[in-house]
């Protein structure tokens, strides 16, 4: 699918009245209080928070990210972000007593707070049986971070998982940390252990959101949750091996320097559908221990987005969600088209172009986009994080909006969305009060 299609043929997400109707069925009221679902389609729960993992500890709370990878046998593993901060020992993995903390996580975790409010962002692993319905194996494989939000799954088979906040080393509000926050750690799908946590500082220190990897050139595209935030690149010196380094940049739009892309006004500054030409800027000191990549970027030209959110690649593009932008700040999507020669001296020749494929107002269906995917059958699957309940809104190639599936009973956002690589499974989170969700049905052709 070329996702501009749904900028042209409808205009704004605006066109779409908010219905219960899908374009797979109408949804149906979930007996069991948890997702409603279009008629012909189930739900297992895959993970829930409290449940005790074979390492002996036991599911976080607050799933968010996450991404499915193929097992052996056609199991999934799926890596999920916990989005834990400051040190909530009584939501987190471990026991309430930092005392209490087991040996094999403290010689693994990132920041311990100086084993006093050990640090209770990360990740957890589980690998479902989709045959059986059923997870067979669970474990911690990342620790002590913070506010691990979104992500991004790697064609080399790895998770980057996010810190979305920028904290510093010492003592705040009672959280003892021995490290700086705010960075990108990766985590190997196949380990059945706690990943070595180390942060790989060249994707920058911000308030990171989302990442997503082009498998053609193997840089590395990033959001960042902020009011007036970048959208970044990062051209890696070695494809596959972020560890060794690399350039960050910010995008700039050619027409106009330092151009918001916000839409709050009465005159829009992003008009729906036209491609903009881009350039990136290379970023300086980008582990800085001020926050003010952002600020320096912008000052430099780059463009700045509403809240970056959620990120997603498609065949021949990107497609990143704004979750306040708009003139009602209820929510933009971005395609981002790279270059034929995407991260080397010749784009000028053929720059990527960016463009606003929808924007949402008081009509719209979908409210506040977040975590985002493509389908395999084409459109997009879009998380919703709103104040009234949240669903899974899909956005086909004619621009027309659907509910695929909604949560009238936590007040929960939902999160992680991802297919297993088969297609036949969309795995979803509910963050609150901590579940993940493998919904089968009757879904469209590929």
């Amino acid at each position: 699918m070329h996702i501009m299609a749904a900028a042209a043929a409808t205009p704004s997400l605006s066109a779409n009245a908010a219905s219960s109707s899908s374009a797979l069925g109408t949804l149906r009221p979930d007996p069991g209080r948890i997702l409603d679902l279009p008629a012909g389609f189930s739900y297992s729960v895959v993970s829930r928070a409290g449940d005790e993992m074979v390492d002996g500890l036991r599911v976080p709370q607050a799933h968010d990210g996450m991404a499915a990878f193929a097992a052996a046998d056609g199991r999934v593993i799926l890596v999920c972000n916990h989005e834990l901060e400051k040190s909530r020992l009584e939501e987190s993995a471990f026991d309430s007593d930092p005392a209490l903390l087991p040996e094999f996580v403290r010689n693994n975790m990132y920041d311990a707070g100086n084993g006093v409010t050990p640090l209770t962002g990360g990740t957890t692993t589980t690998l479902f049986n989709p045959a059986t319905g059923k997870t067979e194996r669970q474990h911690l494989s990342l620790a002590g971070t913070e506010n691990n939000c979104a992500g991004g799954k790697t064609p080399w088979g790895t998770w980057l998982s996010c810190e979305e906040c920028f904290t510093s080393p010492g003592t705040a509000a009672g959280v003892h940390r021995e490290k700086a926050h705010g960075y990108v750690f990766e985590v190997a799908a196949a380990a059945q252990g706690l990943a070595n946590a180390q942060p790989i500082k060249a994707l920058g220190r911000f308030e990171h959101e989302a990442a997503a990897v082009h498998a053609a050139s193997g840089i590395v595209y990033l959001t960042e949750d902020q009011y007036h935030s970048l959208f970044y690149r990062f051209l890696p010196n070695v494809p596959g091996r972020l560890s060794a380094g690399g350039r960050l940049q910010a995008l700039a739009v050619t027409e106009q320097a330092s151009l918001r892309t916000h839409n709050w006004s009465s005159v829009a500054d992003v008009r729906l559908g036209e491609e903009l030409s881009v350039s990136w800027i290379d970023l300086d000191d980008v582990d800085s221990d001020t926050d003010d990549l952002r600020e320096r970027g912008a000052k430099k030209g780059a463009a700045m987005f509403a809240r970056g959110e959620g990120l997603c690649t498609g065949e021949d593009f990107l497609a990143f969600t704004c979750t306040i932008g708009g003139h009602a700040r209820l929510g933009q999507v971005f395609t981002y088209l790279p270059s034929e020669f995407e991260g080397t001296a010749a784009e000028a020749q053929a720059p990527g172009k960016l463009v606003l494929t929808a924007e949402a107002d008081q009509t719209s269906l979908l409210r506040n986009a977040d975590n985002i995917v493509v389908s395999p059958w084409g459109d997009l699957v879009i998380c919703e994080d709103t104040s009234s309940h949240c669903g899974l809104v899909g956005i086909d190639p004619n621009g027309v909006e659907y509910m695929l599936a909604d949560n009238p009973y936590s007040g929960s956002e939902l999160a992680g969305v991802c297919f297993s690589p088969d297609g036949q499974n969309l795995f979803v989170n509910i963050q609150y009060p901590g579940m993940t969700l493998a919904i089968t049905g009757p879904w469209p052709a590929a």
